[in-house]
């Protein structure tokens, strides 16, 4: 039976926490309000002297673990390989931050950590000792445009496979599930600039047998059809490398990678008054979990943000109540 349990990542209350409306710990009790079970964080983003904070900081963070009693599920975790102007960082040095992770995550009572896609494959046999004694899993994020056919994520997955490790796994984001092209990203490219040309293209290449616009552009060598690309604009041709990072990928994708999915992440572009997100079916993504018992966390992660038209209120705590609602109701016609 499976054991699908709620989480809000706080990267989904981001514009409330940067603009000071929201603090970390009203952040937390925001997401306890909203009924969630766990909670996943950014370090970098919310402990101030992450990897390395006082511990301060680290009281401030159990004491609003404590009152608010969620779970702390997972911190996410960046490379930032390109800290210097004129060299990337050595093996030895993104070994050497990724430890300092894995210590900071134990410190916070945090048993996983969401390495961001791409994080290349020959990190993990040398972190893998420091998993076991902490107790700390890595898993990259499955994101799309970055998913099943980047060689960076395959060779991850190979590696991971032949370590065989219950310490690594996978994190797989939702926007690989996108049955429709989000409208609210519409919207704002084309207030900013891109023609309704592109975006009915884009749209017409999704349809209910996996296609997508990713797809499309790839087995297309990146070029839109001539009668198209004759009425783009040059705000199109700049936005348009970056409209291929929503998916349409089959549920069925995820079957010989159960065993080694350790989290969800459950994007979201726009929470409708109908009920569901625009472009996502998550019910019927639960119900192929459910139907697999699997088990772990299905965190809220919203991404409408950016997508905010001038002048137009930001949504995010809206937006996160919203689909913590609609996922709970979901678990409970599903799981009882």
């Amino acid at each position: 039976m499976s054991r699908i349990k709620t989480c809000v990542s706080l990267y989904s209350l981001q514009d409330e926490y940067l603009n000071h409306r929201m603090d970390l710990l009203g952040c937390m009790r925001y997401a306890k309000e909203c009924g969630a079970e766990g909670v996943e964080i950014l370090p970098d983003q919310m402990i101030k002297g992450a990897p390395h904070p006082s511990e301060e900081e680290l009281k401030k963070w159990h004491a609003a673990v404590a009152e608010t009693g969620l779970k702390p599920v997972i911190a996410d975790v960046f490379l930032n390989t390109n800290l210097y102007k004129n060299r990337n960082l050595t093996r030895r040095e993104c070994i050497d931050l990724l430890i300092d992770e894995i210590r900071l995550a134990d410190k916070m009572g945090i048993r996983m950590l969401r390495f961001v896609s791409m994080v290349p494959y020959w990190v993990l046999e040398p972190l893998l000792p420091y998993c076991e004694q902490y107790d700390v899993t890595v898993a990259v994020e499955v994101h799309a445009g970055m998913a099943f056919d980047e060689p960076a994520t395959l060779s991850f997955i190979e590696e991971m496979k032949r370590l065989d490790s219950k310490y690594i796994g996978l994190v797989i984001d939702t926007g690989i599930f996108c049955r429709r092209f989000p409208r609210v990203v519409r919207q704002y490219e084309e207030s900013v600039g891109s023609s309704p040309v592109m975006f009915d293209f884009i749209e017409s290449t999704f349809d209910d047998n996996g296609n997508d616009f990713h797809q499309y552009m790839k087995k297309a060598g990146w070029k839109f059809p001539a009668e198209v690309d004759a009425q783009l604009n040059d705000h199109d041709r700049m936005m348009a490398h970056i409209m291929d990072g929503y998916e349409n990928y089959p549920y069925e994708v995820l079957d010989e990678y159960l065993p080694y999915i350790k989290h969800f992440h459950f994007k979201m572009f726009e929470m409708t008054e109908e009920g569901p997100e625009y472009s996502m079916d998550y019910k019927s993504l639960l119900q192929y979990l459910h139907d697999h018992d699997w088990d772990g966390y299905v965190s809220t992660e919203y991404e409408g943000n950016r997508f905010t038209l001038d002048g137009m209120p930001m949504q995010e705590k809206k937006q996160v109540a919203m689909q913590q609602a609609y996922v709970q109701a979901c678990l409970k016609e599903i799981q009882g």
